[in-house]
């Protein structure tokens, strides 16, 4: 039993099985079980036999006492007059005997039996029931102590494991990112772990990656700014080639500002703002235009933002482009199962083994080109965006040298081409 609801149920049904069990031996134990109706009717029919019919006075008393002792019954002898003559222990109420004998229920002290002797008196004899007087006390304080300890040890691992989380919490809240609460179990409580030490980890990425991206931008905007400042500086002397520089700097800073805003708004939703069916051979061979390269393939359709798609489509080919100036260029749109494959190759340099996952990092640039131009933010939204459809981008090497970058979607639906 895995789930909290099960492991409190089974609690407390061991907990009324311990004490159902533990009152049967307590009761058993202090109560006297004899069969008291049985045995109050042989003893008045005991008294009835062995009492003569001319036994009176002193004699009868003697008789009864003896009786009395030899049966801790409450005997008693009536007179025809309803008169006792004799009696032995607690007082017994005098019961009319209803043809020869009768039986009286003398509330809690027990069964009264009568019968009538020969002579007309009545015997009555009642056997009462014995408690010992420590019973109903120990009876209870074993029960309490029953639930107590079945209850204890549960209570207690439950509200520690719940304490943790909470500690876990208040040291989050307090600005410590990298605290994680220990999972244990599989019930509600250690779900609730998992999806704190869960969120934790998101938050701590979310904060480490816009520190790195605000550390990133400070130094990238640095390059292009002190440029359109010196080109500011050198237009006053009407030298054109300046200004051309200064508006390409502007450019670079729009689109930088651009993929930052982008890359913002994708790690704020987990999902596309729009969902379309989206045609992705179309799509790729319209953004393939516009770099005058030729894209094969089957036609497949997946389902997003067409706008982030292009997005991607664009930046993988400008990444080629950029890599591998004035080289062929190849561009696939496949179908392999339930998904929808883009691939696009070059031949440019390629990338080394240890570095084609960092690529996808925001502002990241090869050890082998570290001044390659490119803020380094292009790739890193070729993943954001194929993640956020519920896909993801890889670098592999190309055989005979380059790069291939290769991209899965889930497809909606295929055709022939």
């Amino acid at each position: 039993m895995h789930r909290l609801f099960w492991q409190v149920y089974g609690t407390v049904l061991l907990a009324l099985v311990v004490v159902v069990a533990l009152t049967a031996v307590l009761w058993r134990a202090t109560v006297d079980f004899e069969p008291f109706e049985q045995s109050s009717e042989a003893v008045a029919e005991i008294v009835a036999t062995v009492l003569p019919p001319d036994l009176t006075g002193d004699r009868l008393q003697t008789m009864l006492d003896r009786l009395h002792q030899q049966t801790q019954a409450d005997l008693a002898v009536y007179g025809a007059d309803g008169a006792v003559i004799a009696s032995a222990g607690r007082p017994v109420p005098l019961v009319r005997a209803e043809g020869r004998r009768r039986h009286h229920r003398d509330g809690n002290a027990g069964p009264v039996w009568s019968v009538t002797l020969v002579d007309g008196r009545t015997a009555v004899a009642r056997m009462p029931v014995t408690w010992r007087a420590w019973g109903l006390p120990v009876i209870v304080g074993a029960i309490a102590l029953a639930v107590a300890g079945v209850a204890l040890p549960f209570v207690h691992r439950l509200s520690r494991r719940i304490e943790r989380l909470r500690s876990g919490v208040e040291r989050l809240g307090g600005g410590d990112l990298s605290a994680r609460v220990h999972v244990r179990g599989r019930d509600e409580v250690a779900v609730l772990a998992r999806s704190f030490n869960w969120a934790a980890e998101r938050l701590q990425a979310l904060v480490h990656a816009h520190k790195m991206l605000l550390a990133s931008v400070s130094h990238e905007l640095r390059t292009p700014l002190a440029r359109i400042r010196l080109g500011i500086e050198l237009a006053r002397e009407g030298d054109a080639k300046r200004l051309e520089g200064v508006r390409q700097d502007v450019a670079e800073l729009d689109q930088m500002i651009d993929a930052i805003l982008t890359s913002s708004r994708l790690d704020a939703a987990a999902t596309p703002d729009r969902t379309d069916d989206v045609d992705l051979l179309a799509l790729v061979a319209e953004e393939a235009a516009r770099e005058d390269l030729a894209v094969s393939g089957t036609p497949v359709r997946v389902r997003g933002d067409g706008a982030l798609l292009r997005r991607l489509v664009r930046n993988l080919v400008q990444n080629a482009r950029r890599h591998a100036p004035g080289g062929p260029i190849d561009i696939v749109v496949t179908s392999l199962g339930t998904s929808a494959v883009l691939t696009v190759s070059d031949r440019g340099p390629g990338v080394p083994e240890a570095e084609r996952e960092r690529i996808f990092e925001p502002f990241y640039r090869l050890s082998t080109n570290p001044d390659s131009t490119g803020a380094g933010l292009g790739l890193a939204l070729v993943r954001q965006i194929a993640r956020r459809h519920h896909g993801d981008v890889h670098s592999l090497a190309r055989e005979g040298g380059g790069s291939i970058f290769r991209v899965t979607l889930p497809a909606v639906a295929t055709a022939s081409a």
